[in-house]
């Protein structure tokens, strides 16, 4: 169903360049209602702080494979999303997880024998550039009220992911992640559709947690964590019914993979 990215760049970025008054002293960069880089994306990484508001939407999964990491089911078939529209809006009221949300930002190593994080972006992407309107990213050579915000926002997602990290490593260290498999079986046809390819908590093992580990999970938030991703996992025949009434179920997409 989904594995974590394996590009040379993250997912969304075509490239990257390193922000600075010098170079970018005139640019600006400006906001928009469309996530036109989500089109073809059926999965997005999601940081386990965001896992309780994420799963009153999305089905709420873990990439398969080693360095496993929670992700935001949009569609259930690569290059399907289903909360986007052909204009690349948004479903309205829905949650637009912080991976999202900081494109086309981030912060990255200029050198690989340093530790130190720049903010950078992708000079790809429309949203930043010599504009008329938007925010302007240098008063001179002091970063604007809305750049500190970008590297603020930025920051805060990179603390975020070192916690989800923490996070999957306590589950993969009582050995709580299984393979999962969902069955979907659609009116008219005589066979289940299977989905593979993903990690979800055992919940058999869960039980059998002693009770300070139990506890101790209460007591850090990692409980409610778990339970939230658990409770997700019945939106996946919503996301199912969502693609088969756009026309992009599995008969379809198997029939259009053949023209």
């Amino acid at each position: 169903m989904a594995s974590a990215p394996q590009a040379t760049l993250p997912l969304f970025y075509q490239d990257l360049m390193p922000l600075n008054s010098r170079d970018h002293a005139a640019w600006k960069s400006r906001q928009t209602d469309k996530a036109t880089w989500l089109a073809d994306q059926h999965a997005v990484p999601l940081t386990a702080e965001e896992f309780p508001e994420a799963s009153r939407h999305y089905p709420i999964i873990f990439s398969a494979g080693e360095n496993s990491v929670p992700l935001a089911l949009m569609g259930l078939n690569e290059g399907v999303n289903v909360f986007l529209d052909a204009e690349g809006k948004l479903t309205e009221n829905v949650y637009v997880p912080a991976y999202v949300r900081r494109y086309p930002f981030l912060l990255a190593k200029l050198r690989p024998d340093s530790e130190e994080l720049s903010l950078c972006f992708d000079p790809t992407c429309d949203l930043v550039g010599e504009h008329d309107e938007g925010n302007a990213l240098f008063d001179g050579e002091n970063p604007t009220e809305a750049t500190q915000g970008l590297l603020d926002f930025c920051r805060q997602f990179e603390e975020a992911g070192l916690r989800t990290q923490n996070f999957v490593e306590e589950l993969e260290k009582h050995k709580l992640l299984m393979d999962g498999e969902v069955a979907i079986q659609q009116e008219g046809t005589e066979q289940p559709f299977i989905y593979r390819g993903f990690k979800m908590v055992d919940e058999a093992k869960l039980r059998e947690l002693r009770g300070d580990v139990l506890r101790t999970m209460n007591q850090n938030g990692m409980l409610a964590m778990i339970y939230a991703h658990l409770f997700s996992l019945q939106l996946i025949r919503e996301i199912f019914g969502r693609q088969v009434q756009a026309g992009k179920g599995p008969e379809a997409l198997a029939a259009a993979a053949k023209a």
